[in-house]
């Protein structure tokens, strides 16, 4: 069961991810440097196509950025980038190396986020141990290569009705949709190249925060 102070680390309503093929000329530090302004308490670093020592670089950098900010850092399938780096996570695919032996490289304190498609995977992520999951794609998405077919909200309401960890929607959410999954539970969800693509990041994610407060308070009053 996941403990209190990894609930913690990922008790927030937006959970941001670089793509800095998509952020419009700037750089991986830039970027979230720009979130973390805006607000963001959540940011995974997800290059899968860069040099390994650019990405442990960069990598080092938002260590330090983010650990400066009490933000949430959680690095993207490199497991031995993680153990080096020590950030707060990471996250594996369900074509990566098993959570049980992802655990014994990293240790206990280290979060376990796990991509999940279907509830049979969220069920197995459940009982494999992991620390929180991603629920989707949501919606039909382009942001990374190799990607199934999206999910749709019927996943999502599975996940929020029957699966007690911690999760975030993914896949294809943008502001003018997003309503639609906070209205079915959604407590965290992803954005991507909402965010990274935006002229000014950190405005944006300053505006999602504050549209899905309004949001919420709409959908419980």
């Amino acid at each position: 069961m996941i403990n209190e102070r990894k609930k913690k680390l990922l008790d927030f309503p937006l959970y941001c991810i670089t793509a800095e093929n998509l952020s419009k000329g700037r750089d991986n530090i830039t970027v979230v440097g720009e979130m973390i302004k805006g607000g963001a308490k959540i940011i995974q670093y997800r290059e899968k196509y860069r040099d390994i020592r650019v990405r442990y670089e960069e990598c080092l950098k938002i260590r330090e950025i983010t650990k400066n900010a009490g933000v949430t850092f959680i690095i993207n399938d490199n497991i031995d980038i993680a153990m080096l780096v020590k950030p707060d996570g990471v996250h594996i695919g369900q074509d990566d190396l098993p959570i049980r032996e992802v655990r014994k490289l990293v240790g206990e304190e280290m979060i376990i986020g796990l991509s999940t498609h279907s509830p049979q995977q969220a069920q197995k992520a459940l009982k494999d141990g992991a620390d929180y999951i991603g629920v989707g794609p949501i919606y039909e998405t382009h942001t990374k290569d190799n990607v199934c077919a999206p999910v749709g909200v019927e996943y999502l309401e599975y996940v929020v009705n029957n699966i007690d960890l911690p999760y975030t929607a993914i896949g294809g959410i943008k502001i003018h949709n997003m309503n639609e999954l906070l209205e079915r539970g959604a407590k965290t969800i992803c954005m991507v190249s909402e965010i990274v693509g935006a002229d000014n990041i950190s405005d944006t994610v300053k505006n999602i925060l504050n549209d899905i407060k309004m949001q919420r308070r709409k959908n419980n009053g």
